[in-house]
């Protein structure tokens, strides 16, 4: 094919192939026109970025790839829009031909602030003005007036997912034209590159519009257009625009950058805001000047040749994305002839067989996201990095009673470890808010979960979080155990000491607020009918549904076992605090542990007997000791308490929003329960028809809010490709078994490489006919675990050469 990073025109390549294994790519006579033609952090720290080794792209025929015969609508953009990103700077494209949307996000771009006032009820507030809300940075609209739907033919649209790109191809009047869109990690910039051959021109132009009535101005010596604002609660952005081209003339027209007769364009745009991760200086940054640095950075990047630009950030992309190879079995060539959303369709239809390549590249469009939103600035909140409106549902907040902890399971699993820090940048930046306003407000006496002993100590937060050390909507008394965990699952993975250090004082300030508020209980002991005292959680609620009063509910209980044997785990790892960790594992072994109900069978999720909640609730809270903890495991845990989890597990019932239906495929496959998780994944492909929950055509997770409407919600995008890996792979500490849970489906052959196991290892591993038949285990030297494959079992240590492998 066509050297896609060669700035000359391009040359008409090879006819497309048929995919690999593994991938969504179809056989057909665009192959010319869809091979990639050439292609030309808003921090300091970003700016700073070492450019990569450059790279060629990943072959038609072996790249993972979404396509459609369509373009996407703005009006319809969080459906049909293709996602780029930088892990800072985000985008939707359209891909129309004459008239292409983009619209823009910094994950900065933030309204609100502090939000430490209580309201009357002794919980925050949670609106747009004092909580906040995440939102745009720009629209901008490429418009090419010649290339209308009726003057153009051999129309197609695609994302790259091993290439990180957004292509656009069709042809008129003779020569092909492609374009290119990706966001830049190295040069922290998006890229619109459009190439023809054949003869072909283009002239059209960017149009530059913010979403707040913000005042576009051009500088026609720099061949740039801006603009410039300041939010309510003064944080300030800037966004700019600017082209080089190839043959023709660029200009600036008001709030357009022109360009006429080119053979070539590379358009750049840049922007960002004065956000600074640090609570010392209020969240931003004094001495920044965000219009500066966009220019700065879109002229820079206007400058390099396109090849230049593409092959630093294939290098980039490609140095995560290649990481793991998902082979889940072969499709057959009708899907594969399939476009995207008839494929999604076609696989929905009662009876229709499995698409096993439909489902890697799902697996791998969540890997795509992650690589995308989740690098350099800060997490994934609801959306992600991408939305279309200034008042996204719940603000695009950082939900801390399951979302964003599942937007952080799939990394390490994943081999994607580096897009975990962006959580615990996060979280360290925001602990002195968090515990500012813990230590202010939690014992104020209108709030009904505050301590009854009196005494407040550590920190936690409340349901919502912001980027500015704010809380919203109610408290979340173990919201703070659970970030903890969440952070300590990914120090288990990398066993890395910098990153435990890090992390510490969060687990010590969270087990500081848990010996604040820890009460005793008499509970009677269910062998020997005796009573003993307990320890358990204070007034709560376990979320989101039933008594906001309740004590000793499942979910705290579960989460402070595991923050506690955690926290003593770290001390002793670090060589610190041996007195207060002896004090957390006395603590440890009062806590009262759930137990099974006499009345429903079902793992309790309350203290008592009775189901005070809805028994098909969307929330798995009192399983949090299944997954994402593993106190609950079919190696350890008494048969009762197994066959009360199980029980509780089918109650919940096998239809919810796609997040629920991600925990449970989770939770099915810790049971090994391969059906149950493999029909869940069924339910989240499924087309979202009608604003019902399910998968729309760009394969975001849409939740169904009402009949008539849905918004995107990024979680299960996450969740549910863990559930795939944890089909393939369980782990944890000392211990992994493979293909605890492979469905019938992906069980002819497979192999799946870079998966990450706890204990700082990768595994590699493939099967036939359900059985594994190698695998390959990767890390430090004497290195080991106990690998568990159906009745084989053996301590299995890595070499010094840093590899091991064992065929069976």
């Amino acid at each position: 094919m066509a050297d896609p990073c060669d700035s000359r025109p391009a040359r008409t390549a090879a006819p497309d192939g048929m995919t690999r294994r593994g991938m969504l790519r179809t056989a057909g006579s665009l192959g010319a026109v869809l091979a990639l033609s050439s292609l030309p952090e808003f921090t300091a720290a970003a700016s700073a970025v070492p450019r990569p080794a450059s790279a060629r792209p990943v072959p038609d025929e072996e790249a993972v790839t979404l396509w459609y015969p369509n373009p996407g609508s703005e009006s319809r953009i969080m459906e049909q829009g293709l996602p780029i990103g930088n892990g800072r700077l985000g985008a939707l494209v359209t891909g129309h031909p004459s008239h292409e949307a983009i619209c823009m996000t910094d994950a900065t771009l933030w309204t609100g602030g502090a939000n430490d006032a209580l309201q009357s009820d002794g919980q925050f507030p949670y609106d747009t003005t004092h909580f906040g809300s995440f939102g745009q940075l720009a629209r901008c609209y490429l418009d090419l007036p010649a290339h209308t739907p009726d003057a153009i033919t051999d129309y197609r649209r695609t994302l790259d997912l091993s290439n990180g790109l957004a292509l656009v191809s069709y042809r008129s009047r003779g020569a092909t034209y492609r374009r290119e869109t990706y966001a830049s990690f190295p040069d922290d910039v998006v890229v619109i590159r459009l190439t023809q051959h054949g003869g072909g021109s283009f002239t059209g132009t960017l149009t530059l519009q913010g979403t707040r009535g913000e005042r576009v101005t051009g500088d026609e010596a720099a061949t740039t257009v801006s603009f410039t604002a300041a939010l309510g609660n003064g944080l300030t952005y800037a966004t700019a625009v600017t082209a080089a081209c190839v043959g023709g003339r660029v200009s600036v027209s008001g709030a357009r950058v022109a360009f006429s007769g080119c053979r070539e364009v590379v358009l750049v745009v840049s922007g960002g805001t004065d956000y600074k991760a640090d609570a010392a200086t209020g969240f931003k940054d004094p001495g920044a000047d965000p219009l500066a640095t966009a220019v700065s950075k879109a002229r820079a990047a206007a400058a390099v040749p396109g090849r230049s630009l593409l092959r630093a950030h294939l290098a980039d992309h490609q140095r995560l994305q290649r990481r793991m190879r998902v082979d889940l079995g072969t499709s057959t060539a009708g899907q594969r002839a399939m476009d995207t959303p008839a494929r999604l369709r076609a696989r929905s239809a009662p009876g229709a067989p499995a698409d096993p390549e439909l489902e890697a590249s799902y697996l791998q469009f969540g890997r795509y996201l992650a690589i995308c939103g989740s690098r350099g600035s800060l997490p994934l909140g609801l959306q992600g990095l991408w939305v279309d409106r200034n008042d996204p549902a719940w603000s695009g907040d950082y939900h801390t009673d399951i979302n964003v902890q599942m937007n952080y399971w799939l990394p390490d699993r994943a081999g994607l470890p580096e897009c975990f820090d962006a959580l615990t940048d996060y979280c360290v930046s925001q602990l002195p808010s968090w515990r500012a306003a813990t230590q202010k407000l939690f014992q104020d006496p209108r709030n009904g979960f505050r301590n009854t002993s009196g005494k407040v100590a550590g920190w936690t937060v409340a349901i919502s979080t912001n980027p500015f050390g704010g809380n919203g909507w109610w408290w979340h008394p173990a919201g703070g155990a659970w970030l903890g965990n969440a952070l300590y699952d990914h120090y288990q993975y990398t066993r890395d000491p910098a990153h435990l250090r890090r992390i510490y004082p969060l687990l010590k300030g969270a087990c500081e607020f848990w010996e604040a508020r820890l009460v005793t209980t008499t509970v009677t002991d269910p062998v020997t009918g005796t009573p003993r005292q307990v320890l358990v959680d204070d007034h709560d609620w376990s979320p989101e549904q039933g008594p906001t009063d309740a004590v000793g509910i499942t979910y705290a209980q579960e989460l402070v076992w595991q923050l506690f044997r955690n926290y003593e785990e770290a001390a002793a790892t670090l060589h610190v605090d041996a007195s207060h960790a002896s004090t957390i594992h006395d603590l440890r072994t009062r806590l009262h542990l759930p137990r099974v109900s006499a009345t429903t069978g079902r793992l309790e999720e309350w203290m008592t007997d009775a189901d005070l909640g809805e028994t098909t609730h969307r929330h798995l809270s009192p399983l949090v000791g299944l997954f994402p903890g593993d106190r609950i495991n079919l190696q350890d845990s008494p048969a009762g308490i197994l066959d009360g989890v199980t029980a509780l597990l089918t109650a919940r019932g096998m239809v919810s929003y796609g997040w629920g239906s991600a925990w449970r495929a989770l939770c099915w496959a810790r049971l090994k329960n391969a059906d149950k998780a493999y029909r869940l994944l069924e339910e989240v492909l499924k087309p979202s028809v009608g604003s019902s929950n399910g998968a729309a055509d760009n394969l975001f997770d849409m939740y169904q809010l009402s009949g008539s409407s849905s918004v995107f919600q990024i979680d299960a995008n996450f969740g549910m490709p863990s559930a795939m890996v944890e089909m393939l792979a369980q782990s944890r500490p000392g211990r992994l078994e493979l293909l605890p849970a492979l469905p019938p489906a992906w069980a002819a052959r497979g192999e799946v490489t870079g998966i990450g196991v706890r204990g700082g290892l990768t595994l590699d591993v493939e099967w036939a006919a359900g059985r594994v038949r190698g695998f390959t285990l990767r890390g430090a030297p004497g290195t080991g675990t106990r690998v568990v494959a159906g009745a084989w079992s053996r301590q299995v240590t890595v070499d010094r050469e840093g590899t091991v492998t064992v065929r069976l």
